[in-house]
C-alpha cells in the first residue's frame, strides 16, 4: 500500500467521525437538561388554513371529502355561492371546520400536496400538483389525492381528475396502492370511502 493509500485509509474514518460530530454539535435543536411535556396538536393533520366559520350557512350544498379514522368521508358544506372547481378545491385544502373538526374528521392535504385546478374540460378536472410529500415520510398520500378526486369528481361538470406536474401526468396513488397517471374517479378510492 502506498503512503498516499494509507494516509487516506487512516484519514478517511478520522473526518467521518469529524463531520459527524460536527454535524450534532451545529443542528441548531438547544439542549434541556429535563424532560419536559409537549402538547399535541388538535388533531393528525391540523390545517393553519382551518375554517373557523360554521359549515351549514348559504343556499347552496357542495361536497367536501375529509377523513376520518383513515377513511375518506364525504361531508356537504352549505355555501352562499356557487363555486367552481378551483374554489371547492381552495375550501378543502383550507381544512375541515370547527364543528366539522370537532365530529372527527381532518385531512391528509396539509403539508402532503400542494394543488390547484388547471381547468376542467369534457367531465375531466385537471390538477396540478406543485409538489408532494416525498420528502416528508408521510403515509397519508393515497388519502390526500382521494380527498382531492373525491371532492371534485362529486362536481356536476367533474367524471374524473387528471393530475399534472409541469404540464405532464403525475402518477398518483390509488387506494391498492397502485400508482396510475390516467384520470381517477371515486371508484379509484372506493375502499377507503365511508358510504353515506
Amino acid at each position: 500500500m502506498s503512503r498516499r493509500a494509507a494516509a487516506r485509509a487512516v484519514l478517511r474514518p478520522l473526518l467521518s467521525a469529524l463531520l459527524a460530530a460536527s454535524t450534532v454539535v451545529a443542528c441548531g435543536v438547544p439542549a434541556e437538561d429535563t424532560p419536559r411535556a409537549v402538547e399535541a396538536p388538535p388533531g393528525p393533520f391540523p390545517s393553519p388554513a382551518t375554517v373557523d366559520g360554521p359549515a351549514t350557512v348559504g343556499p347552496i350544498t357542495v361536497t367536501l371529502c375529509f377523513v376520518r379514522d383513515d377513511r375518506l368521508v364525504p361531508v356537504e358544506r352549505r355555501v352562499g355561492r356557487a363555486l367552481d372547481a378551483h374554489a371547492q378545491l381552495r375550501d378543502l385544502l383550507a381544512g375541515p371546520s370547527v364543528g366539522e373538526r370537532d365530529s372527527g374528521l381532518t385531512s391528509a392535504l396539509p403539508g402532503a400536496i400542494d394543488a390547484g385546478v388547471v381547468g376542467v374540460a369534457d367531465g375531466e378536472a385537471r390538477v396540478r400538483v406543485d409538489g408532494t410529500g416525498d420528502d416528508t415520510g408521510r403515509s397519508d398520500e393515497v388519502l390526500a389525492f382521494g380527498q382531492i378526486v373525491c371532492t371534485l369528481a362529486a362536481r356536476d361538470d367533474v367524471d374524473a381528475v387528471a393530475f399534472l406536474r409541469d404540464g405532464h401526468p403525475l402518477g398518483v396513488p390509488r387506494a391498492d396502492g397502485s400508482l396510475s397517471a390516467q384520470p381517477l374517479t371515486p371508484a379509484d378510492y372506493a375502499a377507503l370511502t365511508v358510504t353515506r
